[in-house]
């Protein structure tokens, strides 16, 4: 004979527990959304194909090295921290202008990094790589190079939203 009066509040709670969970995945962004690499898709954002960002990087010193650009959600939790980016491509550097299209999960608040290693070591040299956000917010020692997202959010809507970051050397 089954005891049933375990068997079923066990299973209201079971049960009860995966509707709380699926409510909180339903809720947060899933992880699958971040760390996802790109390649350069230009294609996307000539066809209008959104939601996507359109980003005209300017003022790449040199064609040495790798530029590394990636985008985040619009949000504080989000914005520079580590693990958290949507999107990158990472692709040898061009002098001067450098084109990217970065695909983004939907309609929202969004924000762009770009990253110029110059010797492509992987490392941040403060004396020779480059980099610029978008908005183009000043950077200074005072805020070693992370704005606030307030200063870097821009909103994306279902279509191909075109954006200029201007890079930055010391």
């Amino acid at each position: 004979m089954i005891n049933t009066s375990f068997s079923r509040p066990f299973a209201t709670t079971l049960a009860g527990a995966a509707l709380a969970a699926f409510a909180l995945a339903s809720a947060a962004p899933s992880a699958a959304q971040y760390k996802q690499e790109v390649r350069n898709d230009m294609h996307r954002c000539e066809s209008g194909d959104g939601p996507a960002v359109l980003v005209n990087v300017e003022g790449v010193k040199s064609s040495a090295g790798k530029v590394r650009i990636q985008t985040y959600r619009g949000t504080s939790a989000d914005w520079l921290q580590k693990g958290r980016w949507l999107s990158r491509i990472e692709v040898p550097a061009r002098a001067g202008r450098m084109t990217f299209c970065l695909p983004v999960p939907g309609a929202g608040s969004y924000a762009v990094a770009v990253r110029h290693d110059v010797n492509g070591n992987g490392g941040t040299d403060i004396r020779t790589d480059g980099g610029g956000m978008s908005n183009n917010p000043s950077i200074n020692i005072f805020n070693l190079g992370k704005p606030s997202v307030s200063k870097t959010a821009f909103p994306v809507g279902n279509g191909v939203k075109a954006i200029r970051i201007e890079m930055k050397y010391l």
